[in-house]
């Protein structure tokens, strides 16, 4: 375990200075799922929900937050980003381990600088499954967000990181 370093040395909250770091290509993976009755998941995959295309709205929805993370979180650098990739794929009974259905998001992102990028690839993946429940509230309210994680960290000084 490494220290914290977005706390100073008095222990306020600091926003790192990386000026001095070389800039190197970096990317992140990260995954969510939101687990729902499996009716709400047949609206879905049959394009009946009443907002539209829910999958495609999510995917665009990721792709917008992994670009606006820096104003969502604090201490976050505004990076330049020179990818995000947005998937969403429909999880039927059988397919994980809990036997939930529903919709296991994946984001990658990329960029060529300074730091990394791991929060804007959990930014995607987290508001694609938002997105998911606001297009599907009104028919299951009981839709559950979950296992949001990094799944592979490449670049900088630690380098390569994969979730076991």
């Amino acid at each position: 375990m490494g220290e914290l370093t977005h706390i100073d040395e008095k222990g306020e909250v600091r926003m790192v200075d990386v000026s001095a770091k070389p800039d190197t290509e970096r990317v992140a993976v990260a995954e969510g799922f939101i687990g729902m009755h499996r009716e709400t998941l047949d609206l879905i995959v049959e394009g009946k929900a009443a907002k539209g295309d829910v999958l495609a709205c999510a995917r665009v929805a990721g792709v917008m937050a992994a670009k606006k993370t820096s104003e969502l979180i604090p201490m976050c650098h505004p990076l330049n980003i020179t990818k995000a990739k947005v998937e969403c794929e429909p999880v039927f009974e059988g397919e994980r381990e809990d036997g939930r259905v529903g919709i296991r998001v994946t984001t990658t992102c990329g960029v060529t600088g300074k730091t990394g990028i791991e929060m804007e690839a959990l930014t995607a993946a987290s508001v694609a499954c938002l997105t998911v429940y606001d297009m599907c509230k009104a028919v299951d309210r009981g839709m559950e967000i979950m296992d949001v994680r990094l799944l592979k960290k490449d670049g900088g000084k630690t380098g390569l990181w994969l979730r076991q």
